[in-house]
């Protein structure tokens, strides 16, 4: 069974900065895309990073600079370091897998979500 778990979500003031990591299942994760997505409540889930299985990365333009996408392909683990926080961050961010599977069709996961939470 295919898994994404995030960790790394918490409460910090604005300037602060947070690492947040997603583990995912060794059957995908080496092939596949890995994003980091983030929803409030009322808005639709945005693209903030995301990193191909060859390193590749592409950001939101509202987080360029202030977020890092990377992937260690020994631990599975994609991870966001996010710094400069600031109170327009918060939300829930969301690790997704996207990618083809041996059997040649698309396939799409998606972790539960960790909330960060930035105070002014």
């Amino acid at each position: 069974q295919v898994q994404l778990v995030e960790s790394g979500g918490g409460l910090v003031q604005a300037g602060g900065s947070l690492r947040l990591s997603c583990g995912a299942s060794r059957s995908i994760f080496r092939t596949s895309t890995m994003g980091w997505h983030r929803q409030v409540p009322g808005k639709q889930r945005e693209l903030v990073a995301a990193i191909t299985s060859a390193g590749s990365t592409n950001y939101a333009e509202s987080v360029k600079g202030r977020f890092t996408i990377s992937r260690d392909s020994a631990e599975n683990t994609v991870y966001l370091q996010i710094d400069s926080l600031k109170p327009e961050d918060t939300a829930v961010y969301y690790c997704n897998a996207v990618g083809v599977g041996v059997d040649g069709r698309e396939y799409g996961y998606w972790g539960r979500g960790t909330q960060v939470t930035v105070s002014s």
